[in-house]
């Protein structure tokens, strides 16, 4: 997650909820009266604003006075934004460190002329009448508000409706879809396509979510026997339903599986598996999409969703390894996709080829299982142990506050302090991983940490990839039962394993290739044609301001949307994305 170092926080106390009250008084004064000098006066020289729909409509970054006082005056008039107060029943303003800065940090809230949003600020300590961060975020829709917790509805429809149709019933002709089209198409039924599909059903947006396979959750067990997630439970609830508190900390595969299949029965999801999105063609004169879907008994149909979201991950299909002499290898080769577990190799020799977390995972299971293993390394990669990685991960979940305030207050980090903040932690990570470092480096490992000193949570944010966060793999190499080999040292495959270039030939019953996956764009140009990919450009990675290029917002094509990451982005973002459809749905934006 996109997260700012925090050093330290002291209690809230009474003089900075006052800070606070009084600085979101004069800020709705100004706006009220746009008056622009005033606006300006109540920020930093350096300062940032972090819009999540409740002014722009999109998730839109802003750096500078100049910038935020422009925008702000720009959008008010139609915003009407108003009745800035501390939020209640939320963290209270307390005293905090980010990013090396001392700041009253507070939660508050207010309203626009078609929704109710909360927001954070930031006040510098030392001038608590200076902004340094804002951050606004749309919370839902006037007349458009979830049916949950004290709105739930009474279930009437279908409770003791003797002689009529029941919950079951309903359920059944609902996901059919045999008298409607859905007006939102989700493909992908993992943590992010389930998360969509839930905060739609609740604002009202029929939606439906096909997955290729068998059941909903089989996206997570059928991947390697040893998976488990990388973070702790604090960071990865799902939206609405948080995992039992007697779960792990951290998550094998299947219990997430089963727990997706869990969630899309409870949450009343319409889902169909087995079906795979074959391709698709916006209808520009209709508004609409023609969605070919091809179900699991091979029959067909088109459908006329508005919207489609993909949901299926930010890469495709696996990348094929591409390497001189493999053609000539005899052993068997998978890549890391279809590898399950290695019981089968106990006792043969495996090769590695690819030293990203994928690689090193199948290593050690490899290596657990009894194989003789070597990793083969590429390129350099940043490696960090789980308890230094959690500096970034879990920074505000691990602070004492509720999941809801821990999700704002993640959210707010323009692109600038995401750097700066990352900057700061991979400084801190590699003291507490000296150790550990100091002996991979021993052994050969080729060590980085970024373009610019960020580590690897602005690699994963910049290319999906290049680290890995050790859960026992990096001990083995260091002990040496884990073989580590370096790509230039290679020369060539051959029949039984890999030729070196210093003449020797490393055995191989197996080569196993971690070489990554296809970026999403070529999915979209797969299934939607060149036309459209060309359009939309690529996907994940950074766009121009910093944000995620094309995630969680309108793209260059009308009725196209795409999401992906963990499960804290699929939790928090699928809010902005649904409240952005829905906003569509009822027309209120174009």
């Amino acid at each position: 997650m996109e997260e700012l170092t925090a050093s330290w926080t002291r209690p809230g106390s009474v003089a900075d909820g006052d800070h606070v009250g009084i600085w979101l008084a004069d800020f709705e004064e100004a706006l009220r009266a746009g008056d622009g000098a005033n606006l300006a006066s109540l920020f930093a020289d350096e300062c940032h604003w972090r819009d999540l729909l409740a002014f722009t409509w999109n998730i839109s970054p802003h750096e500078g006075t100049a910038a935020i006082v422009n925008c702000l005056l720009a959008v008010q008039p139609t915003i009407q934004a108003q009745n800035f107060r501390v939020a209640t029943n939320r963290t209270p303003p307390r005293e905090v460190k980010r990013a090396g800065v001392s700041v009253i940090e507070a939660i508050f809230e207010f309203e626009t002329t078609l929704g109710r949003a909360h927001g954070v600020v930031r006040l510098l300590a030392a001038q608590p009448d200076k902004a340094w961060v804002l951050m606004t975020s749309l919370d839902e829709l006037k007349g458009r508000e979830e049916p949950i917790n004290e709105r739930r509805p009474g279930g009437s429809a279908y409770s003791r409706n003797f002689g009529g149709e029941n919950w079951a019933d309903r359920r059944a002709k609902e996901q059919a879809f045999d008298d409607r089209e859905p007006s939102v198409l989700i493909i992908g039924a993992g943590q992010a396509g389930l998360s969509v599909a839930a905060r739609l059903r609740r604002m009202g947006v029929d939606a439906l979510v096909v997955d290729k396979l068998a059941k909903v959750g089989d996206v997570w067990r059928e991947r390697y026997h040893s998976l488990a997630l990388h973070n702790q439970v604090a960071l990865n609830h799902m939206a609405y339903m948080p995992f039992p508190p007697s779960w792990p900390k951290y998550l094998p595969k299947d219990m997430l599986g089963n727990w997706m299949e869990t969630y899309a029965w409870a949450m009343e999801i319409n889902v169909w598996t087995g079906t795979t999105f074959v391709e698709g063609r916006y209808d520009e004169a209709v508004g609409h999409w023609n969605a070919q879907i091809r179900r699991a008994d091979g029959s067909e149909r088109v459908l006329h969703p508005r919207h489609v979201v993909f949901a299926n991950g930010v890469v495709g299909a696996p990348k094929k390894a591409k390497a001189p002499g493999l053609e000539d290898f005899k052993g068997e080769i998978l890549h890391t996709h279809g590898y399950t577990e290695g019981s089968r190799w106990r006792g043969k020799n495996a090769l590695v080829l690819g030293a990203g977390t994928s690689g090193h995972d199948i290593a050690q299971d490899l290596c657990e299982s009894g194989a003789n293993v070597k990793l083969i390394q590429r390129g350099s990669i940043t490696v960090a142990s789980v308890d230094a990685a959690g500096i970034n991960h879990g920074l505000y979940y691990n602070e004492g506050l509720p999941l809801e305030d821990c999700d704002l207050i993640a959210a707010s980090g323009t692109y600038p302090l995401l750097v700066r903040g990352y900057k700061m932690n991979v400084k801190k990570m590699q003291e507490i991983d000296k150790d550990l470092l100091a002996g991979l480096e021993a052994r050969g490992m080729k060590l980085d940490f970024g373009e610019d000193g960020t580590g690897h949570q602005m690699k994963l944010r910049r290319r999906f990839g290049g680290y890995y966060l050790n859960c026992g793999a990096s001990d083995l190499i260091i002990n040496g039962q884990i073989g580590l080999l370096q790509y230039e040292d290679f020369e060539r495959f051959v029949a039984d394993g890999a030729l070196m270039k210093d003449g020797r030939v490393e055995k191989a019953d197996l080569l196993v290739t971690a070489t990554g996956y296809q970026n999403q764009q070529e999915v979209v140009r797969e299934i939607l044609g060149e036309e459209i990919a060309g359009k939309v450009g690529p996907i994940w990675g950074l766009d121009a301001d910093g944000e995620l290029a094309n995630m969680f917002k309108p793209t260059a094509q009308k009725g196209l949307w795409f999401i992906g990451g963990g499960f804290a982005h699929a939790r928090i973002y699928s809010h902005y994305m649904a409240l952005q459809i829905t906003a569509r749905e009822a027309g209120l934006i174009a």
